[in-house]
């Protein structure tokens, strides 16, 4: 197991595309270093939910998406053996105090919506989401600064989206962060190891007393929200070096805060299949009332979707992909066009790859 985890992380870190490319077999031989059908074999067949609460730095790991009885025929997931969704929680004690929350309405909507202007896709996400509220407030672009999340009283809104990039620092846990507009310097500081600065990129450098960090999360009210979405990279990610048995991160931030849930990624996602990700998510949330169980669906929907089907979908929403495109310099829009007809190449289902659908757990209930 330990080596397992050590050639996952090295290859996440050192060679992206290795990882990428070798990330369905990985999972089956993690499958195996579980035993996952074994455990399987315990589990009654009544019980239609499974809440996983993982140990050290398998919280990493999209648990999920294990395969089962992957040497059958028709290959499943762990996710399509449980009617009422796989979700994960920090602890049980954690998970004991949400249990006690009661959060019945879901109708209005706070989001944060492309704050540094350079993801294609979550204009048209966003606006799709909000179509499912009574009432929202979304913060578009520049306006999505720390000061007006400070200024927007979040203890009245039901749902928080953040549509943005996404940070966890591995070494200091508290200085994780959802990247926020006027975040970005343009001059390179005189201590560039501050804590206060973060390189999230080549050439770009960000000042946290501009991100929403873990530290300011701990220390929001989200007395009525039942769920956080955090629709950017890498935000599921915990401290898994910590020996305490509650890890530290993003999501359990927002559940000591007071959601009732927290949607986050545990890896790099992509800003395509993101975006439809989240759309079907919210569509279901409109007739699911569970969190995991939607957030499941919408991934196995995802998956099985087929080149045909996305393809109606680009026709469907053809005048928001253009309008992001018309948005884009115009050197970079043969780009994004190339990426949308190599994704139509991908036959017969252009996300079934786990990188695109599996990088997104549900914590909390």
């Amino acid at each position: 197991m330990i080596n397992w985890v050590n050639k996952y992380l090295q290859n996440y870190y050192n060679q992206k595309d290795l990882w990428l490319n070798s990330l369905g077999e990985s999972l089956k031989e993690l499958a195996s270093i579980l035993h996952i059908d074994e455990i399987l074999n315990q589990i009654p067949k009544h019980c239609d939910q499974l809440i996983l609460i993982p140990h050290h730095f398998l919280h990493l790991l999209p648990l999920h998406a294990l395969p089962v009885n992957h040497n059958a025929e028709n290959s499943r997931c762990l996710l399509d053996l449980f009617a009422g969704g796989v979700s994960y929680a920090p602890s049980c004690q954690l998970l004991q105090q949400v249990q006690q929350r009661q959060r019945p309405n879901f109708q209005s909507l706070f989001a944060i919506q492309n704050p540094t202007e350079d993801l294609n896709y979550t204009d048209l996400e966003v606006q799709v989401i909000q179509s499912y509220f009574n009432t929202s407030n979304v913060l578009k672009k520049t306006a999505a600064t720390l000061t007006a999340i400070n200024n927007t009283d979040l203890n009245t809104y039901h749902c928080a989206h953040f549509s943005c990039h996404g940070y966890f620092n591995l070494t200091n846990p508290g200085k994780s962060a959802l990247i926020l507009a006027n975040a970005p310097i343009a001059d390179t500081p005189t201590k560039p190891d501050s804590e206060r600065y973060l390189n999230l990129r080549a050439g770009e450098t960000h000042d946290l007393e501009k991100c929403l960090t873990l530290d300011r999360i701990f220390s929001l009210k989200l007395e009525k929200c039942r769920l956080v979405t955090l629709s950017a990279c890498e935000t599921g990610l915990i401290d898994f070096n910590n020996t305490s048995d509650e890890y530290i991160g993003l999501p359990s931030g927002f559940l000591l805060a007071g959601s009732k849930a927290v949607v986050s990624s545990l890896w790099t996602v992509s800003d395509l299949s993101t975006a439809f990700l989240m759309m079907k998510f919210y569509e279901n949330l409109q007739t699911i009332n569970s969190v995991s169980f939607a957030l499941n669906q919408a991934q196995q929907w995802l998956r099985n979707l087929t080149t045909e089907k996305f393809e109606a979908l680009l026709d469907q929403y053809h005048p928001q992909i253009e309008e992001i495109f018309a948005q884009l310099p115009e050197e970079k829009r043969p780009v994004a066009r190339a990426i949308l007809r190599i994704t139509c190449k991908r036959k017969p289902h252009p996300f079934a790859a786990p990188f695109y659908w599996a990088g997104f757990t549900a914590t909390g209930l």
